[in-house]
């Protein structure tokens, strides 16, 4: 019973950086565009840098 005293608050200190954590990444524009690099490696590159 005693481990639950530290555990506990432990796991609501986790899960309060972990929300935190993603609310900076929400706010900062991570996750403004999703689309554009699944398809980068579809692009050819420029010839002129190789």
């Amino acid at each position: 019973m005693s481990v639950m005293f530290i555990l506990l608050p432990l796991a609501l200190l986790f899960s309060a950086v972990a929300l935190a954590v993603f609310i900076w990444a929400a706010t900062s524009g991570q996750f403004d565009d999703l689309h554009t690099p699944a398809v980068r490696i579809l692009h050819d590159d420029d010839p002129r840098s190789l």
